[in-house]
């Protein structure tokens, strides 16, 4: 179960507005990678965030339901992207970083130290921690989990009425089962990354 223990400690040394960053869909075939930041005051309330945990450890009416306790109990929920396109051309790890730094940006509110989910992020301006299973550990690196796994799979699931055919919404880019019979039936579109395999071995659909 994750906790604030890691923030509290960093603002037991005068850190005072701790960011959390993780990202989702780095894993998918279709669509774009999208990262959630979040701040937390220095003193929330930890009983309204207790079960607030990695995103892919809870069901989908469940984030929707911690996402609206997010927004309310901290000072700044923001998600960055990087396109399919970006990921094509950078490769899925600079993509990933450039959603990240793009989710931070967006905030009126910056942080004077950063919580990573694993990844190291030197572009970041500001002190910053990369913490391996920080979604598993940091209360706050695992709301950004929340707050982008729901945006993105809203996202998702809009782009399945523009690409039929591909159970997006139900997939959400992941390479399923049902979602590789599509694509090697039907072709790969141009939201599939070209980058990854098996996509760039294919044909794009010309529809």
């Amino acid at each position: 179960m994750t906790s604030l223990e890691i923030e509290r400690k960093l603002i037991s040394q005068g850190y005072r507005l701790i960011g959390g960053i993780d990202e989702v869909g780095r894993g998918c075939l279709a669509g774009p990678v999208a990262a959630g930041f979040v701040i937390f005051p220095p003193y929330v309330d930890d009983s309204l965030l207790s079960s607030v945990t990695d995103s892919k450890k809870l069901t989908a009416p469940k984030r929707e339901h911690l996402l609206k306790a997010i927004k309310s109990e901290s000072l700044c929920a923001e998600v960055g992207w990087a396109s399919v396109a970006e990921i094509d051309e950078l490769g899925i790890a600079v993509a990933t970083k450039l959603a990240m730094m793009r989710a931070m940006e967006k905030s009126i509110i910056q942080p004077d130290y950063l919580l990573v989910d694993a990844v190291k992020l030197d572009e970041c301006p500001v002190p910053y921690e990369a913490v391996v299973k920080g979604d598993l550990i940091s209360r706050t690196i695992a709301a950004a989990s929340i707050i982008a796994k729901v945006t993105r799979d809203l996202h998702m699931s809009s782009l399945s009425m523009e690409y039929p055919g591909y159970s997006l919404e139900k997939n959400k880019g992941y390479g399923t089962r049902d979602h590789m019979i599509a694509i090697k039936s039907r072709g790969p579109t141009d939201i599939h990354r070209g980058s990854f395999e098996p996509v760039a071995s294919m044909k794009r659909y010309p529809g």
